[in-house]
């Protein structure tokens, strides 16, 4: 039998010994007391006793009470050592006879890796110097019954890792770290916004009509109401609402749902900041998006210039622009200005190479494909892509000069698209009329075009003032400044296939 038929089975035994020892720990009373409240943090701890001098600390007599799961253990006979494992950081706990009790230190003996321990005691310095707890009391506050992954391998099975995060972020001190620094970019975010008098708000999750983004709803039904309902895909259509009724600067930071595919860039359930701002246009999110992300790179990481799988990304600099078509030409100089505004060079370019897409599409749909399929990709430092056709971007304005245009942009960095944000388009009108030209679409197949919403319309006939209005990634954006190659890296709990 090899080592890996036999590890399930070394487990099984492991967990029905620990079973064993939760059994006798019951008829000797309750097993998972709650009558230990925790006072220090091993963080704060290292912080106000590390530098002091051993024989200073021993004077001092400071007297603690800490608590967390032991990650290590080391039974010296009369003294026996373990390592704490809190929220903040680890701990070292000296354990003996003379100052836990032989029973006490009998007892600490028989518990296990893993195990949720309290401990009372006074602070000390070994004679290497480590900063300890020298344990006056040590009790067992939750027994665990499966064991530690293996001390020397931790667990690096990526799949474990998503599915288990309990024990990755148990283990892997760089994932805790990873998720500490998405909420402190969190923070930053709604930081940036309210210091400039922005208003955060909720809209709802459940929508009567799918809107406000170009993808594939789930779909629920409302028993009470008997009606069909639809997971948010985006919150624009309800924050432009919010700015018809006078909220002029509002945001949300909002989870959406998208019934799509599963790649290292895409989650079915993923987290946006979307927000709006009355009498601005796109050129001012443009603006302020620059100061953000430099913004949150100087708040969370202290500075502005961060490393992304091996590339420097300086977000001191202003970020590039240029249109789509002007990023295929600067990407492909083997295209022509001319093929790219040619509609049946792109349909025969893109059936050469087997790219999909809409049979429908005129030139400023097609030239989209192109500029996705070959182009994207390869926008490494923030840029900014302008100028996007009107008939992709049905919820923006229009170009004065040119129509066939909207002010609209998606800002691409490390060759993915992390933001998307446009002036709105405020005629009641011109926005039912491009409904209607989605509703075809979507009667002709387009499973991703809108629906026809009527009390949007309605709110538009109010009157919208002039706004501008941006989403941004928040997952991609983490990824950026934690390093991380996958979305599922910053995600807690990424969805996944059933377990077999």
């Amino acid at each position: 039998m090899s080592e890996q038929d036999q590890q399930p089975q070394d487990e099984n035994q492991i967990i029905a010994e620990r079973r064993a020892k939760l059994k006798a720990l019951r008829e000797q009373g309750n097993p998972f007391p709650n009558d230990f409240p925790r006072e220090h943090l091993a963080e704060v701890l290292h912080e106000q006793y590390e530098d002091l001098p051993k024989e200073e600390l021993e004077a001092k007599n400071i007297a603690v009470v800490v608590a967390g799961r032991m990650m290590l253990k080391r039974l010296m006979g009369k003294a026996s050592f373990a390592t704490l494992q809190d929220m903040s950081g680890r701990l070292q706990i000296y354990i003996t006879d003379d100052h836990t009790g032989a029973a006490a230190h009998e007892a600490f003996k028989h518990f296990d890796l893993g195990d949720i321990i309290g401990v009372r005691g006074t602070m000390f310095k070994t004679n290497k110097g480590e900063l300890s707890v020298r344990a006056t009391e040590i009790k067992l506050l939750t027994k665990a019954l499966r064991p530690l992954p293996d001390k020397w391998h931790g667990l690096t099975d990526q799949e474990v890792k998503y599915r288990q995060r309990y024990v990755d972020l148990m283990m892997n001190e760089e994932t805790k770290l990873t998720f500490v620094r998405r909420s402190k970019i969190m923070q930053a975010f709604r930081s940036f916004l309210m210091s400039r008098r922005f208003l955060e708000v909720e809209t709802p999750m459940m929508h009567p009509i799918p809107g406000g983004a170009a993808a594939r709803p789930f779909e629920t039904h409302h028993n009470a109401l008997d009606m069909q309902l639809f997971l948010r895909i985006a919150p624009e259509l309800y924050l432009k609402r919010l700015v018809v009724g006078g909220f002029e600067k509002v945001f949300e930071i909002n989870r959406n749902f998208r019934n799509e595919g599963i790649s290292p860039r895409h989650n079915p359930e993923f987290t946006m900041l979307e927000f709006y701002v009355a009498y601005r246009d796109y050129r001012y999110l443009m603006a302020l998006t620059e100061q953000m992300f430099s913004y949150i790179c100087q708040e969370v990481l202290g500075t502005t210039t961060i490393s992304y799988q091996g590339r420097v990304i300086d977000f001191a600099k202003p970020f590039a622009r240029m249109s789509m078509v002007q990023a295929v030409l600067h990407y492909h100089p083997e295209f022509s200005l001319a093929q790219i505004n040619d509609p049946k060079f792109l349909i025969g370019y893109f059936e050469q190479h087997k790219f999909e897409y809409r049979k429908g599409d005129g030139i400023g749909g097609l030239q989209t494909t192109l500029f996705e399929e070959t182009t994207e990709h390869l926008l490494f430092d923030p840029t900014f892509i302008v100028d996007y056709p009107a008939e992709t971007s049905p919820l923006a304005r229009r170009s004065d000069k040119h129509p066939e245009i909207t002010e609209r942009f998606e800002l691409f960095i490390a060759g993915r698209e992390l933001a998307n944000g446009f002036s709105e388009l405020n005629d009641a009108e011109d926005q039912a009329e491009r409904f209607m030209q989605q509703v075809r679409q979507k009667e002709a197949g387009d499973k991703e075009a809108m629906h026809y919403d009527a009390d949007y319309i309605r709110a538009l006939e109010y009157g919208l003032p002039p706004t501008a209005g941006e989403g941004i990634g928040i997952d991609r954006f983490v990824m950026l400044l934690t390093d991380s190659a996958n979305i599922r890296d910053v995600i807690l709990f990424p969805h996944m296939r059933p377990e077999s």
